[in-house]
């Protein structure tokens, strides 16, 4: 994890499998969405808070609202992504995440063992925190409110 301002910036390593791409061997557009997912959900583990723990003992879930995701270049097969996670606005049910993937790959034909990292995919997405059992909007836990805005 690291920090832009006071606010951390979580990253997490995701390998392109086969059955992430289409005909092309592209990584499929929707499959960005559970990459970013994975990393929302591991980011607020870190902080301490498993999604499980608090849909069964404090009825909450969170849901995404809206996802805009633009799609820059093409990610394919065996490429290692970072996907980070940020979160950029605090509201009582919502949380806004700003996201991108990037491909880091081994530089062609250079012996020093270099790297690039190319942009593959970036994303604003509004999630919501809903009471588990109406599904309407409920204030998140005001612990990770706290650890959110600080």
């Amino acid at each position: 994890m690291t920090n832009t301002g006071n606010k951390p910036v979580y990253s997490l390593d995701v390998r392109v499998y086969y059955e992430d791409t289409d005909f092309g061997g592209v990584v499929y557009y929707a499959n960005y969405l559970k990459f970013m997912e994975r990393a929302r959900t591991e980011y607020l583990r870190t902080l301490g808070f498993d999604q499980s723990l608090l849909f069964g003992e404090q009825r909450r879930m969170f849901v995404v609202r809206s996802a805009d995701v633009q799609f820059v270049s093409p990610a394919r097969f065996d490429d290692v992504l970072s996907v980070t996670a940020e979160v950029v606005k605090v509201r009582r049910a919502s949380m806004e995440f700003v996201q991108q993937c990037t491909a880091v790959r081994s530089t062609a034909n250079d012996t020093s063992g270099g790297s690039s990292s190319d942009l593959v995919a970036t994303g604003k997405i509004l999630i919501a925190c809903l009471d588990a059992d109406s599904f309407k909007p409920c204030a998140m836990p005001g612990a990770l409110k706290m650890v959110l805005d600080s």
